[in-house]
């Protein structure tokens, strides 16, 4: 039986990965990097909605909207805290997530 002897630098193939995992991070936040005001698409988009519960939703007092430039616009980290409260209050008080299949 022959054998193969392999020499591996595994600090050649760290660095390999790292510059690969990076890469592949920027794609990410390249593909999917949102500005800082959402339009209505945007939100659609985003939330992976339909324009009725856009609409629904910009409706909702507690929804972050603006109206400042004459039509209804999200700020994208407002959105973020707020997708994160109501989550977060879901969570605390219902069994929601305790109820389904995860």
């Amino acid at each position: 039986m022959n054998v193969i002897k392999v020499e591996v630098d595994m600090d050649q193939i760290r660095q390999a990965i790292r510059e690969e995992v990076a890469k592949a991070a920027e794609e990410f936040q390249a593909k999917y990097q949102y500005p800082p005001l959402l339009t209505m698409k945007q939100l659609q988009d985003f939330l992976n909605i339909k324009v009725t519960k856009a609409y629904e939703l910009i409706k909702r007092q507690d929804f972050p909207v603006t109206r400042e430039m004459g039509r209804p616009m999200v700020p994208t980290h407002m959105l973020l805290k707020w997708i994160e409260r109501n989550t977060q209050w879901v969570s605390e008080n219902t069994e929601y997530f305790n109820s389904r299949a995860m």
